[in-house]
């Protein structure tokens, strides 16, 4: 690994869609995909291309005129989404409170991670689920009342590995159980995140248990129940992470901080550094080294 500097003159102007475009078929036909991947690549090569039709654009003063593409709006492409960020915020910007708002991140153990992975749509719900009742549980017993949060789900880390938590905005209080009095939070502190993390951790193995009781979950081998088992009760006494913040302040800071999480791709144009000997290197923040950037050598 090594710092970066100057990282847009060392990318060179390369693009997801470049890499797409030069590698897309060697690719597909040593990795097989499914429809759903490969209609997101072909958009994304698509994207503000002759394929998706556009208009001119002409100056008013001498006439110069260049064609305008249209863009393919999809939800993983790294060219779509700051105004897609844009509608969000507008949307979001009347649902914020006049309050500070503490911001927690639930973090599933990577043990879990290949469970995850063969079972996403309901392991994800779970992560939601035992979140959600975890603090909506503190907000009663610890400010009398009930609390509101929005929650962003994220399945990778800085460098594009499994990583499956849950970003959770709350506002510094909660409503009354009457609905006529605001609850206010300690200035700098909401929850205890150790105490948060042992319920959560209880909630979602529960969870997580009653689904392989029911025949609800994917495994696979012969000694696939022994293996959950034996994760479940090594899960129990493994500490999980629950990691808070320093509170965030107005509305608008937290709007637009949500908004980083909530049309984020997984590898924006301006993180390539450089795509060659059919190799891609990408810059990454190193959360354990001070938020250092750094890049991702293959």
């Amino acid at each position: 690994m090594r710092a970066v500097a100057g990282q847009a003159a060392a990318r060179g102007g390369v693009e997801l869609a470049d890499i797409f475009r030069a590698h897309r078929e060697s690719y597909r036909r040593n990795h097989p995909l499914p429809v759903s991947h490969l209609k997101v690549m072909q958009a994304v090569e698509r994207c503000r291309t002759a394929a998706l039709g556009g208009h001119l654009e002409q100056c008013d003063s001498c006439g110069f005129e260049r064609p305008a593409y249209n863009s393919c709006r999809n939800r993983h492409c790294p060219k779509c989404q700051s105004l897609a960020k844009l509608k969000w915020l507008v949307k979001q910007k009347s649902e914020t409170l006049p309050v500070g708002y503490f911001h927690l991140v639930f973090t599933l153990p990577h043990e879990l991670n290949g469970l995850i992975l063969t079972n996403k749509k309901i392991l994800l719900s779970y992560l939601f689920k035992a979140a959600g009742e975890t603090l909506v549980d503190f907000g009663r017993t610890r400010l009398g009342g009930q609390i509101g949060f929005i929650t962003v789900l994220h399945t990778w880390d800085q460098t594009l590995l499994d990583h499956f938590h849950l970003h959770c905005l709350v506002p510094a209080g909660a409503l009354s159980v009457d609905q006529k009095r605001w609850s206010p939070a300690r200035k700098n502190f909401l929850f205890p995140v150790k105490a948060l993390s042992i319920v959560f951790r209880g909630k979602f193995l529960d969870l997580l248990k009653k689904a392989f009781d029911r025949n609800k979950l994917l495994l696979v081998g012969q000694t696939a129940s022994l293996a959950f088992n034996l994760l479940i009760n090594a899960l129990r006494n493994k500490p999980w992470i629950v990691y808070a913040k320093k509170p965030l302040g107005s509305p608008v800071h937290v709007l637009d901080y949500l908004g980083r999480y909530t049309q984020r791709v997984a590898l924006s144009n301006d993180r390539i550094l450089s795509a060659r000997n059919r190799a891609v290197t990408f810059s990454y923040r190193d959360r354990k080294n001070q938020d250092r950037k750094k890049a991702h050598d293959p």
